[in-house]
Order: C-alpha cells, then structure tokens, then sequence
C-alpha cells in the first residue's frame, strides 16, 4: 500500500486533511468519500529532502506466467461449476502458493465484499494484473461469459509461456559458450600472460607487435580492474537511464529489430504477439481502438506500441485498418493482407488468429536453426582468440630459439 497526504472538506464544510494508506489515488479518493470527506488534492507522501523508494517494489520479482495460467484455468472451472464469485476468489486466495498473487488476491477479495467489481478490484493491482488481463475480465463481466474470457486468457499466457521456453532453450548453447568465452579471458590476462611476460623480460628478447598487445592489455587488466569495473558498472547505469527515457526506449527497441541475426526472430515474435492479443481482444468483444492500444501495450517494444498508436489515431479520425496498417510501416505484406481480407469479410479476429499461428511456426523453426546460425560467429571468435594468444606467445619463444642457437 501506498501512503498518500489529502486535503479536502467535511460534509459540513469544514477543512479536513491527513494521511491515508491505498493502492492509487482513485482508491484513495473512494475511502475518503466512504468516510465522508469530499477530497480537494491527494499527494504521494514523502518527507521533505527524501527521496521515497519502495525497496520492496524494486526486489519483488514479476508473477510467472505459469502461475496466473494456472490461477485462470482454476477459477474458470470454478466460475462454469457455478460457484459464486466471492467464495470461489477466497479458496483461491488461501490456496495460492505464490505470496504476491495471494496478497493481491485477499485485497480483491476485501474489495469483491466492499462491492466492487472484479475487474475494478483486479485494476487496483497492475503489478499483478495486466491491462489485458483486466480488459478481458471486463468484457467477460459485462456479457455474462466470465469463464470464457478466463479460458482464452489461459491460453493466450500458455502461449507465451511455450515461447519463452523455446526462446530459452535456444539461446542456451551460445549463452554458454559466451560465458566460458569470458572466464578464459579472465584467467589468461591474470594468470597466464604474466607468467609468460616475465619470462620474456629475464630473456631480453625483442617482443613482436602480438606479444606487446597481450602483454600490454594483461598488465592494464591486472593494474586497473577496478577501474574496468566501475566503467562497466557506470556503463549500465547510464544505459538503464538512458533506456528509462521515451527517445531511448524508442531506439533500443527499433534497433533491437534490426540486429543481425535474431533481429527477423524478433519481429516475427512480437508479430505474432500482436495477432493473437488483437484477434483474442476483438472476439472477446473489446472496441477496436482499445483493443489496438492493449495489443500495443502487451507487445513491450516501445517502438512498435508508438507506431500502432498513431494507427490508433488515425482510425479514430476515419481511415481504414488497412490503409492504416499500411501507412505504419511495421507490418509484413502477409498481415497487411490478412486485415484487408478480414476487414472485409468482418473476420479480422480468425484470420488475424491464422496469422499468428503461422509466425509461432515460423519463429519455432527459426529457433531450431539459431544455434546452427550462431555457431559460425563462435567459432571464429574462438578462433581469433587462439590465434592471437598462439601469435603472442610462440613468436618470442621462436626468437628466444634462435638467440640460443645463435
């Protein structure tokens, strides 16, 4: 909960201020229009000169999509058995073995018994609970089919969880190869070059240009690590800031869909994504431009989520999804076509549907065939380190063989 500072007026017309501990600032506006004081201004609450930072917020770790999959498919057979709302909330609550979804459940629950709805109720903890999730719980609301909306979410979340796995599972080989990459660097510059460094100087050999490299770059490493790390450490600080502005979010996420190699893998993911969250929110019965604004929102690419915004825009001043669709640039000819056709025939959502199971077939085989992609890349990596360390080393030693010779 947060704590927040408000000023405002008694039924009676008097001044009334204080502290309050809620959610947001609507529910806090809520309890105190229960209590009877008519807010005029609510605040965030920190003291003076301290900067307020929820510790706990920032180590939370986000709910896995496994468990809300198996808190939706719980309470759909729950809500199609009949059992009413507010009990079946409660057994749920109690028996969550996650603790951030059942603290957030208890507080629903208190809310489902002040009166209010699920979906409000749900709304008041986006930490745990989606725009898309609360948009969905919504629409099955207010039509009378709660169970189904609760379905398709399960298996929209189990979609994404299979292509997390697959996505995982990919970059694996090259994640370990990478990592092994670093170790041996690390081991070389601190214990394996010096020792050779030290030799050559007892020598007094001439040192070829590849030798002076590693040994130079080995005695910079060993001397000023602690620099290296405060760079390094500084570095991500100042690329999470620059990340935390809109401009930077902006670019990262573009450039992010043009990097050789995995950057066709992405935008197909995030095209299939965009699919199936649209075609799930226009056959649940979500208005067309919310349902473009969630899809957006659900995509986590900034870039993208601002192009289907200005979508958003210009369908609302009169133009057509697929002019539109055309006009941002951000889509491949076969969806284009696929809203075209859809916006037609008035099924958007079933071949919108098509096209995402399409491109999950597309991205599953690009994961077959990413490691066989990357591989190459390694290898000459690993390649170029051997021939660099094999240049710096038996050069000297070749020379040291012929001084004693000579």
């Amino acid at each position: 909960m947060k704590s927040f500072r408000y000023q405002g007026r008694n039924l009676d017309g008097s001044a009334a201020s204080g502290q309050i501990e809620a959610p947001t600032q609507e529910a806090a506006a809520e309890q105190l229009m229960g209590k009877g004081i008519i807010p005029i201004n609510i605040s965030s609450h920190t003291s003076k000169g301290v900067v307020s930072v929820d510790l706990k917020a920032l180590l939370t770790p986000a709910i896995p999509l496994e468990v809300l999959v198996i808190f939706c498919r719980q309470l759909y057979s729950l809500t199609k058995a009949g059992v009413p709302l507010l009990r079946s909330m409660k057994g749920l609550s109690q028996n969550s073995a996650n603790k951030q979804l059942q603290t957030a459940l208890e507080d629903v629950t208190q809310e489902l018994t002040n009166g209010r709805s699920l979906s409000a109720s749900m709304q008041l903890f986006p930490k745990v609970f989606s725009p898309l999730f609360v948009s969905m719980i919504h629409v099955g609301e207010n039509t009378g089919r709660l169970d189904q909306a609760l379905l398709q979410l399960a298996n929209y979340y189990e979609q994404e969880v299979e292509t997390r796995k697959r996505i995982k599972t990919a970059m694996r080989y090259p994640t370990f190869v990478i990592s092994f990459i670093v170790i041996a660097l690390f081991i070389l510059n601190v214990k394996v070059i010096p020792q050779f460094s030290s030799m050559f100087e007892r020598f007094g050999v001439d040192l070829p240009l590849p030798t002076r490299i590693l040994i130079n770059t080995s005695g910079f490493f060993v001397n000023y690590w602690p620099m290296m790390i405060a760079v390094i450490v500084g570095s991500l600080f100042g690329f999470r800031a620059w990340l935390s502005t809109a401009k930077g979010r902006e670019t990262w996420d573009r450039w992010r869909l043009k990097m050789p190699v995995v950057g066709e893998l992405i935008n197909r993911a995030q095209l299939s994504r965009f699919s199936r969250t649209f075609a799930l929110m226009l056959k649940a019965g979500v208005p067309l431009n919310q349902s473009l604004a969630l899809s957006a929102e659900a995509l986590g690419n900034k870039y993208l989520e601002n192009r289907l915004m200005e979508m958003k825009a210009s369908i609302e001043a009169g133009g057509a999804i697929s002019s539109t669709a055309i006009n941002s640039g951000v889509f491949t000819p076969l969806v284009i076509q696929m809203i075209s056709v859809g916006e037609e025939t008035g099924r958007i959502d079933e071949l919108l549907l098509e096209v995402a199971d399409f491109y999950d077939r597309e991205v599953d085989y690009d994961l077959k065939t990413l490691t066989a992609r990357i591989e190459p890349i390694l290898l000459v990596i690993v390649a170029g380190m051997v021939l660099i360390l094999a240049l710096g080393i038996f050069l000297p030693m070749w020379g040291m063989l012929d001084a004693i010779k000579g």
